[in-house]
């Protein structure tokens, strides 16, 4: 009976030294897969509803973007993320929450011909976590109010797991439908259950205040090159002006003008850079009524003028193509 006794604590307590071996297991093993899946190409969509990959074989310059509400994981190298005044940086250990639309500027820190890097992305359904709220309680922490729609949290072997049937699925074809949305439920429930979700469930919560509040976001996401009145958007949001003002900052760390302006130039440089537009007409189509007040904001936020901005854009995108035909 001792024996048996000493034999099942030992059985017992075995995961736990074996659960960074099976971590680093797992992100070897999706390191490989992304590898094979990418070739040399910088983005991947997959077969996967929703599931993004990336790849970069040197560190990038900072890029304006708009981040989705998603999941990303890191599988080599490091990235950060601004919003507004705060930087968010993930890398194998963390990963990066985003529950809400939001305008931020993205680097690639750490990345290298032998170690590219590597990073998985999920686009969360907001329509999802609401149904998975609805099916299961989940109990969230309590709230603090100042913390954005944004934060980084540790991947965990469990995700790590999820993460790889998720990309096996690519494999199989015939799975992803059925199989695709099991494990992306899985992904969402852990999520909700962490400390870190917590802002996911009050965005996804009808009702909350950050949930109304998300309803003037998206508004304005759609609506950018409309004429924003704070007064309209407080009935959409059904909120008070003074506290959508407040939730507003506190989910997205901007006003809405702020929010709606970056929205603005965003597009403008991508509409400059992709479609060749000159700065004028790019200002005009994202709702500036005025070019000489478009290229002042530009040349604020972005550091110099629309075109030399563009200019710059372009050489290194040339450049960032040249790295990968050699690497290929």
């Amino acid at each position: 009976m001792e024996n048996q006794t000493v034999h099942q604590t030992s059985h017992a307590a075995l995961p736990y030294p074996l659960a960074p071996q099976r971590r680093d297991a797992l992100r070897t093993h999706l390191v490989k897969r992304v590898s094979a899946l990418m070739g040399s190409a910088a983005s991947l969509e997959t077969a996967i509803p929703g599931v993004t990959l990336y790849r970069y074989c040197a560190p990038t310059f900072p890029d304006s973007v708009t981040y989705e509400p998603s999941m990303a994981i890191v599988l080599q190298g490091k990235k950060r993320v601004r919003l507004r005044d705060t930087s968010f940086d993930y890398d194998c250990a963390n990963f990066l929450l985003t529950s809400l639309d939001l305008p931020v500027t993205s680097q690639v820190i750490e990345a290298s011909r032998d170690a590219p890097y590597l990073c998985m992305r999920l686009k969360l359904d907001i329509a999802m976590v609401r149904e998975l709220l609805g099916q299961e309680p989940v109990r969230a922490a309590s709230m603090d109010i100042d913390r954005p729609a944004m934060t980084t949290a540790e991947t965990t072997v469990e995700f790590l797991d999820a993460f790889c049937r998720l990309l096996d699925l690519q494999s199989a074809p015939q799975d992803i439908a059925f199989m695709g949305d099991l494990i992306k439920r899985e992904i969402i429930y852990r999520l909700l259950q962490s400390t870190e979700g917590k802002r996911l469930h009050a965005i996804a919560t009808i009702g909350e205040n950050s949930q109304r509040t998300a309803k003037a976001v998206e508004w304005i996401r759609d609506n950018y090159t409309k004429r924003l009145r704070m007064d309209v958007l407080a009935e959409i949001a059904c909120m008070g002006v003074s506290t959508l003002h407040h939730q507003f900052r506190a989910l997205t760390s901007m006003s809405p003008l702020q929010y709606q302006k970056q929205l603005r130039l965003h597009e403008a440089r991508r509409r400059m850079l992709t479609d060749g537009l000159d700065a004028a007409h790019a200002a005009f189509e994202v709702g500036y009524e005025s070019a000489s007040q478009f290229n002042r904001e530009y040349s604020r936020f972005f550091g110099q003028s629309p075109m030399r901005d563009v200019r710059a854009l372009r050489a290194v995108g040339d450049d960032q193509d040249g790295q990968a035909a050699r690497i290929a």
